[in-house]
């Protein structure tokens, strides 16, 4: 049977969140699966147990409308490569919060290289270094994906952070380190909606600063 064009390029087209479930998710835990009784709009992961590191990419690869991310501690290779593409994609609107305390790294430096380079403004993204209102640090570690699929939780994106796996599908390995940290995955549209405003709100905050 022969394919339509139309029907060739839908095919082709990268995976989305269009039609993202939570249970997509469940290959990156220990157990591999999820139990029958799990709630459908909230999942938790632990660092050191699942796979957080493939659960944030498998997340972020797929954005294609919008991204509103607040991040403190910022020093993922393979996650900041996702962001730069999206950041230079002019169909998808980015508002990116660091904070000031650790602006010094490699990645942060990528961005701010990157906005100076190519007026990230002109993609459709936005980016700042700042603090809270009161000038303390910026410690949300959280975003919300085309305003379908939040995250948050107390895991920074770096190797002992995220316990990135160095043995594939399972913790561990030679040089492996994990902090005792959490990453909450939340589809529920009411919390989706509020922490975007929050993200919203803090980049204001830190732009006014900056």
């Amino acid at each position: 049977m022969q394919r339509s064009a139309s029907n060739a390029l839908r095919s082709t087209k990268s995976p989305t969140l269009q039609t993202f479930s939570l249970d997509d998710l469940a290959s990156y835990t220990k157990e591999g699966s999820f139990a029958a009784n799990a709630s459908k709009d909230f999942r938790l992961f632990y660092v050191g147990r699942d796979d957080v590191h493939d659960v944030l990419k498998h997340i972020l690869s797929r954005v294609s409308v919008s991204l509103y991310l607040n991040m403190f501690g910022f020093d993922d290779d393979e996650l900041n490569d996702i962001l730069m593409q999206k950041a230079l994609d002019p169909n998808i609107t980015m508002l990116i919060t660091l904070d000031k305390s650790q602006a010094g790294g490699v990645h942060e430096k990528a961005l701010l290289d990157a906005d100076k380079k190519h007026d990230l403004k002109s993609f459709n993204t936005h980016f700042v270094v700042g603090q809270s209102s009161t000038h303390q640090i910026s410690h949300t570690k959280g975003f919300v994906a085309d305003g379908i699929v939040g995250a948050e939780g107390s895991t920074n994106w770096s190797s002992s952070g995220e316990g990135t796996f160095v043995v594939t599908g399972q913790a561990g390995g030679t040089g492996y380190k994990a902090q005792n940290n959490t990453q909450s995955v939340f589809v529920d549209p009411f919390n989706c909606a509020r922490f975007t405003s929050e993200l919203i709100a803090e980049h204001l905050i830190a732009s006014k600063q900056s």
